[in-house]
């Protein structure tokens, strides 16, 4: 385990094999403990034991316990995590959601482990915050998160990073390089302010246990504001290519995304958020850390040129060389995560939500199913009318805390329960209260996947839909609350 000293904290970073986060590793080496958490066994192994004082821990941060245990000893921890990338074989739920719910674990976790001091990398947004497209209203819902249990979090929002290996820079350099004219839409003209992968580390190495910096949030950019237009134009400039460009007088987004997802060799689910990002002007707005970083910032095009190979090919994202042994172990463990958004009906917190579902699910009426629920703690789904059950969930008081409910999947004809993963559903408060995320992680289905993706997997996405519509109908008071018929069933549920 770690050991802080008082010349050498320890830090933990969440996301540490990524673009930046291997960046903030290397330079944090030599004045800190670092522990990298990682949700890839793979990634675990692989980094073990490579450098002094650097620690790697396997840590599945849609577990709140293995995030506690992640955390154990560190005095700062880094959070630089993004869901883009699947860590399940089958996944149902939108990004943001995923993003929230890993934010919640790891602010109660911090909080737990009594960790001074929260780092958070996000995006720059405009002043006036309505309207935003969904990955920038997500990282700001991961703010909220991160700062929600009294750990004092850092912010810094950055819009464009340049350095090797982003994923951002493949896309602008693919477009150059692949396309010899260039139509512009409108959205073109909106203004950036590029950020060197260096001065994002110096940012975040900066603000690093300084009380001076806890609870603020600092907007960062390079020494270059440019329109996308010229940043176009100058990254044509260091390939050394020609490239004439004319701006177009129509917004065209999904035209636009189409044209970048062919020619910017990045997959479609990022190519959507980011081309919804860019066409938001975001400007970097003066703060103290912004004037202490630009006055020694990396030019853009000094930058971009150290993060290109000699043919102005993309330096290897790290993340790149074990992606496809990742992809396998996850196709391996054969797990089934969903998360879906729920409002939290006034009044209600997830205790109380949890009680609802178990009150509301008898009340289904399929033909062919029915639930019976004991003493609101064991669910049985069963084939009608006696038939055999399909799924048992059994309520785990030891874990639901405070904002927190748990369901564990202990038997069932459609469960895989003899694996190493143990399924699990948990109805999740957040957001001051008003959000419920109801979510199933590491449950192994016992049908083969392409029967289990066609039936259980889609009637698992209808029941929540439905519960969801039942939140809705509480909250709006257009119904009661549901009621058990059976007294044994009216014991509190811990």
């Amino acid at each position: 385990m770690a050991v802080s000293s008082p010349d050498r904290p320890t830090v933990a970073i969440a996301g540490a094999t990524g673009f930046i986060g291997t960046a903030v590793r290397t330079a944090l080496r030599g004045e800190a403990h670092v522990v990298g958490l990682t949700r890839s066994p793979v990634r675990a192994r692989a980094n073990a034991d490579r450098y002094e004082h650097e620690t790697w821990r396997h840590c599945d941060l849609f577990d709140p316990y293995a995030v506690q245990e992640g955390l154990e000893g560190a005095d700062v921890a880094i959070y630089l995590v993004h869901s883009m990338h699947p860590s399940s074989r089958l996944t149902q739920a939108q990004v943001a959601d995923l993003d929230l719910l890993q934010a919640d674990n790891f602010a109660r976790a911090a909080a737990a482990q009594g960790v001074e001091q929260i780092l958070y990398l996000g995006a720059l947004v405009p002043e006036d915050a309505s309207g935003l497209p969904p990955r920038l209203r997500s990282r700001l819902e991961v703010e909220d998160a991160l700062g929600a249990t009294g750990v004092p979090v850092t912010t810094l929002r950055a819009g464009f990073i340049v350095g090797p290996g982003g994923t951002w820079l493949r896309l602008l350099l693919n477009l150059v390089r692949r396309l010899p004219v260039m139509l512009l839409p409108a959205w073109t003209r909106a203004t950036t302010q590029p950020i060197a992968l260096d001065d994002i580390v110096r940012g975040l190495t900066h603000c690093l246990g300084r009380p001076d910096t806890y609870d603020q949030t600092y907007d960062v950019g390079g020494p270059d504001r440019m329109t996308y237009r010229e940043l176009l134009k100058r990254t044509a400039a260091v390939l050394d290519r020609e490239r004439p460009m004319a701006t177009v007088p129509i917004d065209a987004a999904e035209l636009s995304k189409m044209w970048v997802y062919v020619f910017g060799g990045v997959p479609w689910a990022l190519v959507s958020p980011i081309v919804d990002s860019l066409r938001y002007q975001a400007e970097v707005r003066p703060n103290p850390l912004q004037e202490t970083l630009v006055a020694e910032a990396t030019p853009f095009e000094e930058a971009l040129a150290a993060s290109v190979d000699d043919q102005g090919r993309p330096l290897p994202n790290p993340r790149n060389a074990l992606r496809a042994r990742d992809d396998a172990e996850i196709r391996a463990q054969s797990v089934v995560r969903s998360v879906q958004r729920m409002p939290c009906p006034p009044g209600f917190d997830a205790r109380d939500v949890a009680l609802e579902y178990l009150r509301w699910l008898p009340r289904l009426g399929w033909p062919l199913l029915q639930v019976q629920v004991v003493q609101r703690r064991v669910a049985h789904f069963q084939v009608r009318p006696t038939g055999p059950t399909l799924l048992t969930l059994r309520f785990a008081d030891d874990r639901s805390p405070e904002g927190r409910q748990a369901f564990y999947v202990t038997g069932g004809l459609l469960a895989d329960t003899q694996g190493p993963h143990t399924g699990r559903l948990e109805f999740r408060q957040a957001l001051d209260g008003g959000t419920i995320l109801a979510a199933v992680h590491d449950f192994s289905p016992r049908l083969p996947w392409v029967v289990y993706n066609s039936t259980q997997a889609l009637v698992h996405l209808l029941v929540m839909r439905r519960f969801r519509r039942h939140l809705e109908r509480l909250g709006q008071g257009q119904e009661p609350a549901s009621s058990l018929s059976s007294p044994a069933q009216n014991e509190p549920i811990a």
